[in-house]
């Protein structure tokens, strides 16, 4: 805490950098072509400009519609994202974006770094879905304005901030989650009968406040869970069990404040508080548990400038602390705790001097500490500036050179430069071409170079883990109600850090892991109008990602055709949505295919089919009555290899809104 307060004056520097703002017209134009997202109430927030990137937002109301219990569950259900999770609510979860995990996939909350310098992860579960405002998921190499430490498959910005309009409005929900009970095997393979308590397996309140006046809004969440997460399951050798040891409560609360303070600037404060107690087994079915408590803080202020000195000049500062705290204990006993804070700030320039040349910069800078049991008292600094140009020189044609200096204080190799160039061909105004090259680059974590004890050692020799992509697409809105998306991906990765067991048994990481993925993504999305008295919409998505992947680490070639863990050479999403007067169902089903769970590729997944079902019907004025039917089929699998999933769960629960 001492180095941060001592980090104060440079705070400072940073938050006088965009107030004063100068006089003249505000362009309207140029404020709409800027690194923000102007929505319909005309409130900028931490969005990204949709030029030749892949991109694919999850809007509020998709976010009420879908009934996902978390942020993992929206993501698979909405944009057909590939979810690893291990075991239902509360339990880890990560990602997998066009073939890499979730330390290689780069969290932000309202555009903010998010993932943990410890071990290089986000915990997704902490957020609320009740709380997102929007999700926007970057596919690939990012634009230099999010091109942090580790985003090999893309970014994930999670976006709470939001403004609201004039009065008061209170929201409050609850929700029960059963699981099918049936006959098991306990332990010591004696029939027990069902145990009906499954039925009321998990439970979930929110309340929500919002307050909108004309010049400022302030929106406040609260939200509390217990998940049993008890349910009957097949073995992998067909005996049917119940899980247990895998309870799981927690609470949280978050809040924003959109503030205009004149004309030109805006204030935008945000606050989140998460505080998690969690048993998890060792695998499956196992006796044996450790219990982790996780408390989180989370602060955020944005000084938003639209114009400052000059009509094509605007500016966005912004500062984020963020603090971790958590306590696990083993099965054996052992107790360890992390205490992990860490000091973020970043200042955004934009200057549009005309209509065919746009000039970006931007400056970060991250400091975290960490006092951990294993790890160590440590401590390390990163930051980076970036410049982007946006040159037209036709107007339909788009060109996009950007590079970002990065650096780092721990480690080897602690400085690097992450080149991009992006190409966006709008061919007519319903047709466009897209095409990037980039390079991506991920920093060691601190587990990776200090960790001692549990039978592991780090290394603080290790070099960052470094690759190259590219990916060429075409977007076409045929009409105003259809769009297809097509985008074919290539990357290359090497220095890619694993684990080893070495003599004696001790793990230690090493910088051996290369690889190459080729992939193409396809989307279509429909909205049909319906003039009926009844039906109001019905709309339809459907997905299909091939992922051809060649783990090259180990002596393998491509001739031995071994494939990286969790990644299905192919993923199909598909829904269907029906709105009508007062209401919306939706149905979506996913098939993910073949997954391997080690590099020898000799452990396998099968492929999962699931369906879901969600609908919201509202009962008069103010209440709205909901429910979510997953796992419709009753498929017994596994996301996590010996970590199996429920079958099929009913979630009903009811919405009042004042």
């Amino acid at each position: 805490m001492n180095q941060i307060l001592k980090l104060w004056p440079l705070l400072t520097c940073f938050l006088l950098l965009p107030v004063n703002a100068g006089g003249g017209e505000f362009n309207e134009e140029l404020f709409n072509e800027g690194f923000y997202f102007t929505d319909f109430e005309g409130i900028t927030v931490v969005g990204t400009v949709q030029t030749s990137q892949q991109i694919a937002v999850i809007e509020r109301e998709q976010i009420v519609h879908s009934g996902a219990s978390d942020v993992a569950n929206l993501l698979q259900s909405t944009i057909g994202l590939n979810i690893v999770r291990y075991g239902a609510y509360g339990n880890q979860a990560g990602v997998n974006l066009r073939g890499f995990d979730s330390k290689r996939v780069a969290f932000l909350i309202n555009g903010m770094p998010a993932n943990s310098l410890m071990d290089g992860r986000f915990d997704i579960t902490q957020i609320d879905t009740n709380s997102i405002e929007r999700i926007e998921v970057i596919y690939g190499g990012s634009d230099s304005k999010y091109n942090v430490s580790g985003a090999f498959g893309g970014v994930v910005n999670i976006i709470t901030m939001r403004k609201q309009e004039q009065g008061l409005r209170l929201t409050a929900s609850v929700s029960n989650t059963s699981t099918m009970p049936g006959e098991y095997r306990d332990r010591n393979g004696e029939m027990q009968p069902p145990r009906w308590e499954d039925l009321f397996d998990t439970q979930s309140y929110s309340l929500s406040a919002a307050y909108g006046a004309e010049v400022f809004s302030i929106t406040a969440d609260v939200f509390f869970n217990r998940a049993e997460n008890h349910f009957v399951f097949l073995d992998h050798i067909n005996r049917l069990r119940r899980k247990d040891n895998n309870e799981v409560w927690d609470t949280g609360t978050s809040a924003s404040l959109v503030w205009n303070i004149n004309d030109l600037t805006k204030l935008l404060v945000s606050s989140n508080i998460y505080y998690g107690d969690k048993n998890f087994p060792i695998s499956g079915f196992s006796g044996n548990f450790g219990n982790q408590r996780d408390f989180y803080i989370r602060e955020s202020l944005m000084i938003d400038t639209p114009r400052i000195f000059h009509d094509d000049l605007a500016a966005e500062v912004s500062l984020a602390w963020q603090f971790h705290r958590r306590d696990y204990t083993s099965p054996a006993g052992v107790f360890s705790r992390h205490d992990q804070n860490s000091l973020t700030m970043i200042n955004r320039w934009n200057w549009f001097p005309s209509s065919r040349f746009t000039l970006r910069s931007g400056i970060d800078y991250r400091y975290t500490g960490l006092d951990s049991t294993e790890i160590g008292d440590r401590s390390r600094h990163d930051g980076g500036l970036y410049l982007t140009a946006e040159l037209k020189p036709l107007r339909q044609f788009q060109i996009i050179p950007s590079a970002k200096l990065i650096s780092t204080s721990e480690g080897s190799g602690n400085t690097a430069v992450i080149p991009k160039l992006g190409l966006l061909w709008n061919v007519t105004d319903s047709l466009s071409i897209k095409n990037n090259y980039f390079r991506s680059f991920k920093f060691p974590d601190f587990e990776e170079l200090y960790w001692s004890g549990g039978g592991g050692i780090g290394n603080p020799n290790l070099r960052p883990e470094d690759g190259w992509g590219a990916d060429f697409g075409v977007l076409w809105r045929i009409t105003n109600l259809l769009q297809l998306e097509s985008m074919f991906f290539t990357q290359w990765i090497y220095n890619s850090i694993h684990w080893f067991s070495r003599t004696g048994g001790i793990w230690r990481p090493e910088n051996v892991g290369e690889a190459v993925l080729f992939g193409l993504d396809n989307k279509v999305g429909y909205n049909i109008p319906v003039s009926n008295k009844f039906i109001r919409e019905i709309s339809a998505a459907f997905s299909y990602q091939y992922l051809l992947s060649y783990l090259l680490s180990y002596g393998y070639t491509f001739a031995s055709s071994k494939r990286i863990p969790y990644n299905p050479e192919h993923t199909i999403n598909g829904s269907l949505g029906v709105s009508w007067t007062g209401g919306f169902m939706s149905i979506n089903g996913q098939y993910t295919g073949i997954r391997f769970h080690d590099t020898s590729n000799l452990t396998l997944l099968q492929p999962v089919f699931l369906l879901n079902v969600s609908i919201n019907q509202k009962a008069g004025k103010n209440l709205t009555l909901f429910g979510a039917l997953r796992n419709i089929l009753n498929t017994s699998y596994e996301s996590f290899y010996d970590y199996p999933m429920p079958g099929v769960t009913l979630t009903l629960g009811l919405r009042v809104e004042l």
